[in-house]
C-alpha cells in the first residue's frame, strides 16, 4: 500500500513537471500574473474580519485596484477597509460595522506597464440563521402498525442547516430500517409500534456558519393497540409518484431517496437501469433508503430504480437523472506565452460544459473586439494565433468561458523578449532516489527563443540510453527505474540562437527501506506486558526515524510505552491500549510501515440485573444481563444457588450451565428449599466475579421423590447382616422429618419382611443371622409429608466364615524341567461358607536330586482367582524334588490345606562353569583349570572346550573343539602358536544338552625372550596439581591403564589403583599424599580385561613442602629494612650525643628509668650504648624505634611502650631536644581526636634538619 501510494505521488510529480506553466524569472520584464485569489463564493464568518485575497507578481511589481458590483471600489473611502502593502488583499474589519454592508461581487485588477490581469468575480455573502416560526402542534394519536411522518420544515437559511432529531435529554432518537430521516429532515415511520409513544420528538436545525441551533416545538405521539392493523404490501411515502426526474451538476453529489411504508417493514434495494452502479463512489445512507453517488460524471446519467419489498409484495420507483456541467477546462487553462521577436505562437482556451459554453477573449481586461488592432494577432473561436510578433506586443489575455451553470476566467500573458538561455535549476544539485523508483532530474531553463535542452552523463561524450532515459519538453530527464549504475554526475545544456548555458547535477541511488520483521497480532491479558517488534533494513547513508502510531494517531503520553530502536514495549497493559499499532520507518526519501492489532482480554465482568420470572412449584426462569466480556467471548454462564434452609450462608452449589450466547436459564427446583441464585461468566481468561444474588425463592415441602441409592447387604461377622445406603441430600429430602424405613427378609419363598425405622444414619446391623445366607433388602425414604415411591429390591448376604473343607484328588503333572501343572477337585459351595475368591497352591523345593546339592527353600504361593480346578507352576528348578498342597479361600480367609504331595522335575541343561583359569603358559602350550557349575540341573556327562587364535587386528582364526570327561577339571593344550592370544569357551553338558559357556583369553610366550613391550620411556615431572607422568606407546591395544601404589619398602600387600588413559601420552596424578613415594606403571589390557602388556615401574616421590624457596638475603625488601634499621640507630646515637653535651635528660628517659619491665633494655647514659644487646633480637624492631615501612611499632609480649609513659605528640622534637613519636595505636587514636596531622613517621632527612636547628 505504501509503495503504491508512492508511485501515485511520483506520477503526479511527473505530470506536474510536464503541465506547469512557463515561469519567467522575476528579474526580466513581464506582465502581471495572479498568484492567489479568494474562492468565487466567500461566506463571511461573523467572528472574524473579511479577508479577500488578491496576490500577483510581475516586473515591475503590479499595482492593484478593486471593483464592487461592477463599479470602482475606493478603499480609502472606507475606514474599516485596508489593502495590504505590496498586495491587493482586502481586509475588512466588521467588528465596528455591519457585515451585510460589505456584501456584493468583488473583482481585483493587477496591472503594470506590460499588461493587466483580472481575478475571478468573488461573491461575498453573510450567513443567515432565521428563527423557527411559532406554531402549535397537536398531539398525534395513531393505531399501532400504521405509517407516520413527522414534519420538520426547518427555516431556510444560508447556507442550509443540518437537521437532526433528538429528545428532551439531547439524546439522538434511534433510527433503523423502520424509522429514518429523509433528506428534507422529516422523520418517517414505515409502521409505528407501542414503543414509539413519547412526548419529545424534537427537530433541531444547526447552522454551522453562525454557530447556532434552532429547535422546533416538541411533537407528542401516542400509539394505541385497540384495533390491530393487518399486514400489507409496501407503498412509497416519498416519492409519491411512480417516476420522477432529477438534475445534478458534474462533479457534485447525486442523492436520491425512496421511503416506503408497509407491514412488516419493507427493505429497499437500488439498481441502475441498463447499467451498473459505480461501486467506489456509491453509498447507501439512512438505512439503504438513500442512494448517494459522489463526483458525478456524464456517465452517471440515466434511469435509477428503487424497489421496496416485504413478504406481501413489492413496489418500484424510477428516477431519471440528467447530468449537466458548468464549464470545465480541457487540457488545462491557457498558459503564458513567451516569444522572441519574429516568432509565431498560439494561445488556446479549450473548455467544455453542458450546455456548450460561450468563449470570450479580452486583452488587459478589455474585450478583444474593442482593443487596438494588431496585424500579428488573429482570433479563431477558442484560439488566438500570433505570427511575426514584435517587441511591444506584450499583454495579458483573458479567456472567459460561461454557460448557465457557471463560468471560468483565466489570465495568460504574451511576453515578447530576446534573452539568451539560462538554467534556473541550482548548480550541482544532488538528487537522491530509491532504487527501482523513477528519478526526475530538473533542468528548468528560460530563454527567448525557448532554448533546447540536452543531457549528458559524466562527460559530453556520455550518451544516454533511450530505453531507460526519457527527455521531457520542459527539460526534465526521467529515469524510469533507477539502479545503482545510474548514479553519477549529469550535465544539462540549454542553447538557443543567442547563447548556450550548461548546469551540473548529481544523482545518488539509495537502497530502499524495508521492514524485515513486522509486528504481529497480539492477544494479551490486562496487566501483562506486550512487545511489538519492527526490525528494519535501510540504506546506511540515510538517517532513519522510527515512529509508532496507535490507531493512526500518536502514542499516548504514558511512561508505560517504551520505544526502542526496533520494538515497542507496553507494560501493565490496560483495556484502553487495545487498537492497531503501526511502526513507520521514515527516511528523507522513502518509508515503510507495518501494522498489528493488540487485543486486550480479561476475565468478564459479572452479570447484572438478575430477575426471577415464570415462578412455579418445581421450576423458575432466571434472566440476567451479561457484563463486559473484555474482548474474549463468554463461553458459558454458571448458575449457582445458596440454600439458607439446610446450609450456612456462603455455601454455594453449581446448579446448571448455559452457553455464553444465552442470558436465560430454566431452573428445575426441589421442594422445601430457600433458593438464592447468582451467575458467573466464563471466558478463555477465567471466571468472573459472582453477580449480586437474586431475590430469595422458597419452594413448598413435599414427600420425597427419590429413595436412597447404593443399597448393599453384607456381613462383618459370621452371624450378622449390615444394610447400608447412600442417604438423601438436603435437596432430596423435600421436607422436614426425613427418616428411612429399612426392610429385609431371607431369600426364600413366602418369607415375611422385617422393617425398622432409622433416622440420622446410613446403615443398620441385623444380628443373629445364619452364616452366608442370601437376603432381599429395601430402603425407603419417608418425611413428614409422606413416603417416597416403593423402593427396588437389593440383594445381599450375611457374614462369611472360614471354609471347612480342603480340595480333594490333588495331583501334579510334570510338563518339563521347569513347569508342572497341579489339578484338584473344587470344594462344594456350601463348605466354602462365603464368596469364593479362588484357590492357593503352596509349593516348595525340597532339594536337588543331585547328592551334592541339598536344598531347603521357602514356600512359594500361587493364587488362582475364581472357580479353578487346575493351575500351572512355572519357574521350577530342573532335577529337583518339590512338595505342594492346595487350599480354598473366601472373603474371610483360607480353608484347611490338602494332603501334601510331591513331584520331581527332570534334568535340564547345566549352568555356566564356576571358573576357568590359566595355570601354566609355555611357548606352544598352556594349561586350563575349571570348576563345575553351581547349578548342575542333572548328571554331568562331560565338558566341551572350544578355542581359537586372535591376531593383533582382532580377527578370529579357525576354531578347535575338544570333548572332556565329566570328572576332569583341567587340561593342557599342546601345539599352540607362540606369542599368540587365544580365546577359550568352556561349557558343561547333561543328557538334556550343553549349558552356557564361560570365556577367557590367554597369550602364549615367545620362543626366546618375553614379547617386546609396546611401552617406551616412562618419565615424571612435578607440577602444581601433582606429578605429571608421560610415556611412549606404539601397541595396538586400546585399553591403557595407569596404575600406582604407595611404595612399601617391606613389600606390603597394597592395592594398585588405576586410571583409564586411553589415547593420551601423559596424565597428572592428583590427590597423592605429600611426603610419600609411589610406584607407577602402565598396563595394556585385551578382551575381558586380560592383561597383555605391562611397562617398567617408575618411582615418584611427592615432596612434603612446596619447593618454592628463595634466599632472603637477596630480596630487595630485606635489604631496605636493614638499611632503615641502621639509619634509625644512627639517628638515636646522634640524639644521645646532643643530650649528653647539654647535660640534661629528656622526659622519655625519665620515664624509662621508672619503667620496671624486665624485658626492656634501657640505653646507658655514659656511652650512649644499648644495654645487653643480643643477636637474638636481629629480626625484632628496636624497642622504642619506628618501623619505616608502616610508621607504627610492633609491641612485644609486654603491653608497655614509651607512649604509655609520655604525653604523646605529633612526631616532632620538644624544645629540649627530646623526640616524642607515636609508638602505638593509643597515641594514634589520640592524635586523630585532637585533629593533628598525619601519623606517619618523619623521614630521616627531616629529623636531621630539626637537629641542625638545635645544635
Amino acid at each position: 500500500m505504501v509503495m503504491k501510494r508512492r508511485r501515485t505521488m511520483l506520477m503526479l510529480v511527473v505530470l506536474g513537471h510536464l503541465a506547469s506553466a512557463l515561469e519567467v524569472p522575476l528579474d526580466l520584464p513581464q506582465p502581471p500574473t495572479i498568484t492567489q485569489q479568494s474562492p468565487k463564493d466567500y461566506i463571511i464568518d461573523p467572528r472574524e474580519s473579511i479577508v479577500i485575497h488578491c496576490e500577483a507578481k510581475g516586473k515591475p511589481h503590479p499595482s492593484f485596484s478593486w471593483t464592487r458590483n461592477g463599479s470602482h471600489f475606493d478603499v480609502d473611502e472606507h475606514a474599516n477597509v485596508q489593502m495590504k502593502s505590496h498586495s491587493g488583499t482586502l481586509v475588512v474589519d466588521i467588528s465596528r460595522a455591519r457585515a451585510e454592508k460589505f456584501e456584493g461581487q468583488y473583482q481585483c485588477t493587477a496591472r503594470n506597464k506590460h499588461g493587466t490581469a483580472l481575478s475571478n468575480n468573488i461573491v461575498v455573502r453573510q450567513p443567515r440563521s432565521p428563527l423557527w416560526s411559532k406554531e402549535k402542534i397537536k398531539p398525534i394519536i395513531i393505531q399501532e402498525g400504521v405509517s407516520l411522518v413527522l414534519p420538520c420544515r426547518p427555516p431556510a437559511g444560508f447556507p442550509p442547516p443540518i437537521v437532526f432529531w433528538m429528545d428532551n435529554n439531547f439524546q439522538r432518537l434511534p433510527q433503523s430500517n423502520r424509522v429514518s430521516q429523509s433528506l428534507n429532515g422529516d422523520l418517517f415511520f414505515s409502521n409505528v409500534l407501542r414503543q414509539d409513544s413519547r412526548d419529545d420528538y424534537i427537530c433541531y436545525a444547526r447552522f454551522p456558519r453562525t454557530q447556532t441551533i434552532q429547535q422546533k416545538q416538541p411533537i407528542s405521539v401516542k400509539v394505541l393497540n385497540q384495533d390491530p392493523v393487518d399486514e400489507r404490501r409496501p407503498t412509497f411515502l416519498t416519492p409519491s409518484v411512480p417516476s420522477s426526474s432529477k438534475m445534478v451538476l458534474r462533479g457534485q453529489v447525486l442523492e436520491m431517496e425512496c421511503i416506503a411504508e408497509g407491514l412488516p417493514t419493507p427493505d429497499i434495494t437500488w439498481a441502475k437501469v441498463g447499467g451498473e452502479l459505480p461501486a467506489t463512489r456509491t453509498s447507501y445512507p439512512h438505512h439503504h433508503k438513500t442512494l448517494r453517488i459522489a463526483n458525478v460524471s456524464e456517465a452517471d446519467a440515466g434511469e435509477y430504480q428503487c424497489t421496496a419489498r416485504n413478504k406481501h409484495g413489492s413496489v418500484g420507483h424510477t428516477v431519471g437523472v440528467a447530468v449537466k456541467a458548468a464549464p470545465y477546462w480541457i487540457g488545462g487553462a491557457p498558459r503564458n506565452l513567451v516569444m522572441a521577436p519574429g516568432e509565431n505562437g498560439v494561445l488556446t482556451c479549450r473548455a467544455s460544459g453542458t450546455p456548450k459554453p460561450d468563449i470570450q477573449w479580452a486583452i488587459n481586461g478589455m474585450a478583444i473586439e474593442n482593443s487596438p488592432k494588431d496585424p500579428s494577432r488573429k482570433v479563431e473561436d477558442d484560439t488566438v494565433i500570433f505570427s511575426q510578433v514584435q517587441t511591444g506586443s506584450s499583454a495579458v489575455y483573458q479567456c472567459n468561458v460561461s454557460n448557465q451553470y457557471g463560468y471560468l476566467l483565466a489570465n495568460a500573458f504574451v511576453n515578447v523578449l530576446s534573452e539568451p538561455p539560462r538554467v534556473l535549476t541550482p548548480a550541482n544539485k544532488v538528487y537522491q532516489v530509491i532504487r527501482n523508483q523513477p528519478a526526475l532530474l530538473d533542468c528548468t531553463s528560460f530563454g527567448s527563443p525557448i532554448p533546447k535542452v540536452t543531457w549528458f552523463k559524466d562527460s559530453r561524450s556520455g550518451t544516454l540510453d533511450a530505453e531507460t532515459h526519457t527527455m521531457h519538453d520542459n527539460g526534465t530527464l526521467e529515469i524510469g527505474v533507477a539502479q545503482p549504475k545510474h548514479g553519477g554526475k549529469y550535465t544539462c545544456v540549454a542553447r538557443n540562437s543567442l547563447g548556450i548555458y550548461e548546469n551540473h547535477v548529481h544523482l545518488e541511488v539509495k537502497e530502499p527501506t524495508r521492514i524485515l520483521k513486522q509486528p504481529e497480532y497480539r492477544v494479551v491479558q490486562r496487566g501483562r506486558s506486550v512487545v511489538f517488534e519492527c526490525k528494519v533494513k535501510h540504506d546506511s547513508s540515510l538517517v532513519p526515524t522510527m515512529t509508532w502510531l496507535k490507531d493512526q494517531s500518536e502514542l499516548p503520553d504514558d511512561d508505560r510505552f517504551l520505544v526502542d530502536s526496533d520494538s515497542l514495549t507496553i507494560s501493565d497493559v490496560a483495556e484502553s491500549d487495545a487498537g492497531v499499532y503501526t511502526c513507520i520507518m521514515n527516511t528523507t526519501l522513502d518509508q515503510d510501515s507495518a501494522s498489528a492489532e493488540l487485543t486486550v482480554v480479561e476475565r468478564p465482568e459479572p452479570p447484572t440485573d438478575l430477575e426471577l420470572t415464570d415462578q412455579k412449584k418445581r421450576s423458575v426462569q432466571l434472566t440476567w444481563i451479561p457484563g463486559d466480556e473484555h474482548n474474549s467471548p463468554i463461553q458459558k454462564f454458571v448458575v449457582q444457588y445458596e440454600d439458607t434452609l439446610h446450609h450456612h450462608r456462603g455455601h454455594w452449589h453449581n446448579l446448571t450451565e448455559v452457553p455464553g450466547t444465552k442470558t436465560t436459564a430454566h431452573l428445575k427446583l426441589s421442594p422445601y428449599v430457600h433458593y438464592t441464585f447468582r451467575v458467573l461468566a466464563l471466558n478463555s481468561m477465567g471466571v468472573s466475579r459472582p453477580s449480586f444474588p437474586s431475590k430469595m425463592h422458597k419452594t413448598e415441602a413435599a414427600a420425597p421423590d427419590d429413595n436412597p441409592t447404593d443399597v448393599h447387604g453384607f456381613g462383618t461377622e459370621h452371624d450378622n447382616l449390615v444394610i447400608s445406603w447412600k442417604p438423601l441430600s438436603g435437596l432430596q429430602a423435600n421436607g422436614p422429618g426425613l427418616h428411612y424405613r429399612v426392610m429385609w427378609r431371607q431369600k426364600v419363598m413366602d418369607s415375611d419382611w422385617t422393617a425398622v425405622t432409622v433416622a440420622n444414619n446410613s446403615k443398620f446391623v441385623v444380628s443373629t443371622t445364619p452364616t452366608f445366607v442370601p437376603y432381599e433388602i429395601k430402603v425407603q425414604a419417608v418425611n413428614d409429608y409422606g413416603a417416597a415411591p416403593e423402593p427396588p429390591i437389593a440383594h445381599g448376604y450375611s457374614g462369611e466364615d472360614l471354609p471347612v473343607a480342603a480340595p480333594e484328588s490333588v495331583q501334579a503333572y510334570v510338563l518339563n524341567s521347569s513347569l508342572a501343572e497341579v489339578h484338584w477337585e473344587p470344594v462344594p459351595h456350601k463348605l466354602i461358607r462365603g464368596y469364593l475368591k479362588g484357590y492357593k497352591v503352596y509349593y516348595w523345593r525340597d532339594g536337588s536330586l543331585h547328592k551334592h546339592h541339598p536344598h531347603h527353600a521357602e514356600k512359594q504361593i500361587l493364587t488362582f482367582s475364581g472357580n479353578h480346578s487346575h493351575g500351572k507352576l512355572p519357574g521350577l528348578h530342573p532335577y529337583s524334588l518339590y512338595s505342594f498342597n492346595v487350599r480354598v479361600f473366601n472373603g474371610k480367609g483360607e480353608g484347611p490345606p490338602s494332603a501334601t504331595q510331591q513331584f520331581e522335575t527332570p534334568e535340564g541343561v547345566p549352568g555356566i562353569p564356576s571358573s576357568l583359569t590359566v595355570t601354566n603358559t609355555n611357548l606352544d602350550s598352556l594349561s586350563l583349570e575349571w570348576q563345575p557349575p553351581h547349578e548342575r540341573n542333572g548328571v554331568l556327562t562331560g565338558y566341551t572346550l572350544k578355542y581359537q587364535p586372535v591376531n593383533s587386528s582382532n580377527e578370529w582364526g579357525p576354531e578347535e573343539e575338544l570333548a572332556l570327561a565329566a570328572n576332569e577339571s583341567s587340561v593342557t593344550l599342546p601345539d599352540l602358536k607362540f606369542s599368540t592370544r587365544y580365546k577359550f569357551y568352556l561349557n558343561a553338558k547333561t543328557h538334556k544338552g550343553a549349558g552356557p559357556a564361560v570365556t577367557m583369553e590367554a597369550v602364549t610366550i615367545t620362543d626366546e625372550a618375553p614379547p617386546a613391550s609396546p611401552f617406551g620411556s616412562l618419565n615424571s615431572s612435578l607440577g602444581e596439581d601433582g606429578p605429571l607422568i608421560s610415556w611412549e606407546y606404539w601397541g595396538l591395544e586400546k585399553s591403557i591403564y595407569l596404575e600406582y601404589i604407595v611404595d612399601d619398602s617391606e613389600g606390603g600387600d597394597g592395592v594398585w589403583r588405576q586410571e583409564l588413559v586411553n589415547g593420551s601420552q601423559n596424565f597428572v596424578l592428583r590427590g597423592l599424599k605429600e611426603g610419600l613415594s609411589y610406584r607407577v606403571r602402565l598396563v595394556a589390557k585385551g578382551h575381558a580385561d586380560q592383561e597383555l602388556h605391562r611397562s617398567q615401574e617408575l618411582t615418584v616421590t611427592v615432596p612434603a613442602v612446596a619447593s618454592r624457596q628463595v634466599d632472603i638475603a637477596t630480596q630487595g625488601w630485606f635489604i631496605g629494612l636493614m638499611c632503615a634499621i641502621a639509619l634509625l640507630i644512627l639517628i638515636l646515637l646522634i640524639i644521645c650525643f646532643i643530650q649528653r653535651n647539654k647535660g640534661g635528660k629528656y622526659p622519655v628517659k625519665e620515664k624509662e628509668d621508672a619503667h620496671t619491665d624486665p624485658e626492656f633494655q634501657p640505653m646507658k647514659d655514659e656511652d650512649c650504648t644499648f644495654g645487653e644487646y643480643s643477636d637474638n633480637d636481629d629480626h625484632k624492631p628496636l624497642k622504642g624505634s619506628r618501623t619505616p615501612s608502616s610508621g607504627t611499632v610492633k609491641r612485644d609480649n609486654s603491653d608497655d611502650s614509651l607512649v604509655d609513659y609520655g604525653e604523646g605528640g605529633d612526631g616532632q622534637f620538644n624544645e629540649d631536644g627530646s623526640f616524642i613519636g607515636e609508638y602505638s595505636g593509643k597515641s594514634a587514636s589520640r592524635d586523630a581526636a585532637e585533629g593533628h596531622e598525619s601519623s606517619e613517621a618523619p623521614s630521616p632527612i627531616n629529623i636531621i634538619n630539626s637537629l641542625n636547628s638545635f645544635v
